[in-house]
Parts: structure tokens; sequence; C-alpha cells
């Protein structure tokens, strides 16, 4: 599992690094096209649960709040988020009157939290590359950020701290690899490398120490948010996408509040 993760990251993440820092399309494409897979898993999740969201009208509403988040001149994302939850809700009474389904009010919610999710949340992902000053600095920040976080914590609680300090876990129900050890040291790693690199990046340095310490303790958050649906679903990963790392969901399930914390942090530094 271990030398899967690794060729993972050394192998995605240099390509990753690249095409942040290229922006544009370049950025645009990838990250959209892993987003929408990402919400296909979502999907397939909900289903598992017993419910009936419609892929058809949730993949379409999450590809046009990420356009709004990448071209936000445009001023879209408000009126297409309301637009979105009205078919979705008349997508649900369609169900309940027809008696086609018995989740009618979870399919609609189900759908609607996806759509804040991957949609109005993962269109951050622009907003920050997209920002007038320091766009890449800040993107690559947020995301190297968050990927040592987790690569520290999974090291730390596996093989380091377990010998020192013992195995204490952080959620048993929900990810019992997890350790209170792993996530201490994921924070001090995240944290003390996020103001490494900011001075690398010529950031403001008091901005880096809030980001990590923002990121290393909320952006697990996330995680376990997932975690809880796949324990409820009955599964262990969202997919199979990236090997030792599980689905799209999977890898994006902290990142993408990551990027959106990253985003209002730099727009009020601004």
């Amino acid at each position: 599992m271990f030398l899967k993760r690794a060729v993972v990251t050394f192998t995605l993440g240099p390509l990753a690094l690249y095409l942040i820092y290229l922006g544009g399309l370049y950025y645009f494409l990838p990250v959209t096209a892993v987003l929408l897979l990402a919400t296909v898993e979502y999907d397939h999740l909900l289903h598992r649960l017993g419910w009936k969201p419609a892929l058809w009208i949730l993949l379409p509403a999450v590809l046009v709040q990420l356009i709004a988040g990448q071209w936000t001149n445009w001023e879209l994302s408000a009126p297409l988020m309301v637009v979105s939850l009205l078919i979705m809700m008349t997508y649900a009474l369609w169900l309940y009157e027809g008696r086609r389904s018995e989740t009618a009010v979870a399919d609609w919610l189900g759908m609607a939290a996806g759509l804040f999710l991957l949609g109005w949340v993962g269109s951050h992902f622009f907003r920050l590359r997209t920002l007038p000053q320091m766009a890449w600095q800040w993107t690559m920040l947020a995301m190297v950020t968050t990927w040592m976080t987790d690569s520290a914590a999974y090291v730390v609680g596996k093989f380091l701290a377990g010998k020192i300090f013992g195995r204490h876990k952080l959620s048993p129900r929900l990810s019992p690899n997890k350790t209170i050890e792993g996530f201490i040291g994921g924070a001090l790693m995240g944290t003390s490398l996020a103001i490494i690199l900011a001075s690398w990046l010529q950031l403001p340095l008091t901005g880096a120490l809030i980001l990590g310490l923002l990121i290393t303790l909320l952006s697990p958050l996330g995680d376990l948010g997932i975690s809880l649906l796949k324990r409820e679903a009955g599964v262990k990963d969202s997919g199979t996408l990236f090997p030792g790392h599980g689905g799209a969901l999977d890898r994006i399930d902290s990142l993408i509040w990551s990027v959106a914390m990253a985003y209002y942090l730099a727009l009020f530094l601004q």
C-alpha cells in the first residue's frame, strides 16, 4: 500500500504542480475532470445507500458551477445554483408524486449537498487560481500543504509514532487507521512546510502560518465527512482511480476545503 501511494504521489505530484503553474485550460480541464469523476463516485455512494439521485441532473449542475468559478467575471454562480436547486426539487417532487421513490427528500438533499460540495466549494480550485495577484503561489501553497499534511500523518501514524507513543485512534468508527499521533505529526509537518514554502514563493509568512494551521487542523474534517458517507455505504474507498489512494473523491475530500480556505484568506490579505 505504501509503495503504491509513493509511486502515485511522485508520479502525479510534479505534473500537478506544473499544471498549477501553467494555469488556464491546462489547469482547468484536468481539475474539472477529477471533480466530475468525484461527482460520479458520490452518486454511486448515494445509490448504495438506497437513494435515487439523478446523475444526469447533478453532473451538469456541478459542471456549470466549475465553469462559473473559472470565469468569475460572468457572475453566474448564484443564479445557476438557484436554477439547479429548483430543478433538483422538481425532480424530487416528480419522484414523490409518482411513487417512484420512497426516499424523495433524501434524493433531493443528497443532490443538493453534492452540488454544494463538488460544485460550489469545488469551484474554489479555479477562484483561487484566477486571483489577480499571486494566484499560482497561493494555489500551490494550499495544495502542497494539504498533500504533505496527509502524507506526514500517514507516515507518522503508521511507522514512527506508533513505535514510540503507541497508536491512539483519532476516529475509531469512521477511520480506524487514523491516529492522534499521525494528526499531530501531520499538523506540525504541514504548518512548518507552509511557512518554508511561503518564504520561497514570496507569500506573507503570517498568512502562510494561518493557512497552515487552518489546513492541518480543519481539512481532516473533510476526509472524515466523506469517510462517514463511505462507512454508511459499506465501502472502503470511493473508487480505484489512484492506486493506493482510492478514487477521485478520496483524493479531494480534504483538498477541496483547503483551496476554499486559501481563497478567502488570500482575498483578505490582498
